[in-house]
């Protein structure tokens, strides 16, 4: 009989990543998933450690399943619980005498050993080694047939932010091989994907090597970029997260004429002031990040940028916190995430005691994500009655609608009779609501 098991996940998208490819492991290895982490024999975590309401909804989960699994075992059955992701790393010991029911704990490069592990039961309870090169060489090729897939080639991160656990989660910059993202990516295709959004802690930082007439050449993301749009059927290519520092000429001359790379770019800034941004160990001030978005913007006129704002930092005052809103209103990002500093264990910043007020914070957050949500909407407003072309990656809540994104990450809705899921297809986009466009498909 099948072991069934339920991954549910938090946080980013690379841990979306992460729980489809140890789900495809489980699957290979015989394990069968269930539709309901409580019914399931074996129950995984896979944790976000950016913020801390992340790590205290894993200690309430793990509360409830410990409950589950004390009645499991009353009537003769056995559940194992199982922590993965980034905070199975930072606090793993911590874990386990905080909840005796967990079973195994894994850090997010170590959870390929989970199958191997569940068999032969080993009395070693934690597992996070930093093993990016095994992670990858040990994946299951995805039988997934989403038109949209994500595909990690980048892992960890070298700049150190004083906000961030990355760092010590996910360890050093570690890339993956062009061989392997390109076979991981033509075999997606294959089985029906027409996107793949490319990711990493630092994805721009991505940096690999492939041989030449028996030469070495260096591949930085711009020359991948441009590898992964000849495989024929693919029609888009994004990336995410980017460190400003780290866009080179490459990368920026394949926002000039890649086709297939789309114009819309996650370029994280976090503080509009120098002085916060010093503090932070962004490596990077006000002036270097706005010339930069003005020069991708002259390189290619239909380029739009979303960000992340952190709203007090510690030291943040009401100056510091105006030169963010300057900021927001030269760039008038498409869209964008703004968050409360939340300080995380271990963290240089997390020492700090010159902490803001928290209704001052939430009057400041207030403030900006009014802002952010002005300009996203003046934005999406340039694009009534135009038509644009949208890639249908499933259907809606409605009869015969359709959900698809166009370039721009923008999400439409459409009405038709035949079925469109995976077609990239002309749109007019005719009324706006919230944040999705509702659309006319061309004749």
């Amino acid at each position: 009989m099948y072991q069934s098991f339920f991954i549910k996940t938090y946080g980013c998208q690379m841990n979306e990543y992460d729980s489809e490819k140890l789900n495809d492991l489980l699957e290979f290895n015989g394990y069968k998933a269930s539709n309901n982490i409580e019914e399931s024999d074996i129950a995984i975590l896979n944790t976000c450690h950016i913020r801390e309401k992340a790590s205290e909804k894993l200690y309430s989960d793990l509360g409830r399943l410990s409950k589950f699994k004390e009645n499991k075992k009353k009537i003769g059955k056995k559940m194992h619980i199982i922590v993965t992701g980034c905070v199975a790393q930072a606090e793993g010991e911590e874990i386990l005498k905080r909840n005796k029911s967990v079973d195994y704990i894994f850090g997010p490069q170590s959870f390929h050993k989970l199958p191997k592990i569940l068999k032969n039961f080993d009395n070693n309870k934690v597992y996070n080694d930093f093993l990016c090169e095994d992670k990858f060489s040990s994946l299951i090729p995805s039988r997934s047939k989403e038109v949209s897939k994500l595909v990690t080639i980048q892992e960890g991160c070298d700049k150190f932010c004083s906000f961030c656990v990355v760092p010590y989660t996910r360890g050093a910059e570690f890339s993956r091989s062009v061989e392997n993202i390109y076979a991981e990516t033509t075999a997606l295709v294959k089985n029906g994907a027409k996107e793949i959004t490319l990711l990493g802690q630092n994805v721009s930082s991505y940096e690999s090597s492939v041989f030449e007439c028996g030469v070495k050449k260096k591949i930085k993301l711009g020359d991948l970029c441009q590898i992964l749009s000849d495989i024929q059927g693919l029609a888009r290519i994004r990336y995410l997260t980017s460190h400003p520092i780290d866009i080179d000429e490459n990368l920026l001359n394949q926002h000039q004429i890649n086709t297939k790379l789309m114009p819309f770019l996650h370029l994280p800034i976090q503080s509009g002031s120098d002085r916060i941004l010093k503090k932070m160990n962004r490596k990077h001030n006000r002036s270097f990040y706005l010339n930069l978005i003005e020069k991708i913007k002259k390189l290619n006129k239909d380029m739009a940028f979303s960000s992340d704002f952190i709203v007090g930092y510690p030291g943040e005052t009401d100056e510091d916190f105006q030169e963010s809103l300057e900021v927001i209103e030269k760039v008038r990002f498409a869209s964008s995430y703004s968050f409360k500093y939340s300080p995380r264990p271990g963290t240089p910043s997390s020492l700090k005691n010159n902490l803001i007020d928290t209704d001052v914070v939430d009057t400041r957050l207030k403030k900006m994500q009014s802002i952010l949500n002005k300009y996203q909407r003046e934005f999406n407003l340039t694009f009534i009655d135009k038509t644009v072309e949208v890639l249908f990656s499933g259907k809606g809540k409605k009869h015969n609608q359709y959900v698809g994104r166009t370039p721009h990450l923008q999400p439409v809705h459409v009405f038709s009779s035949r079925d469109i899921e995976g077609k990239l297809l002309k749109v007019k986009l005719e009324s706006l609501t919230s944040y999705s466009f509702h659309g006319k498909l061309s004749a």
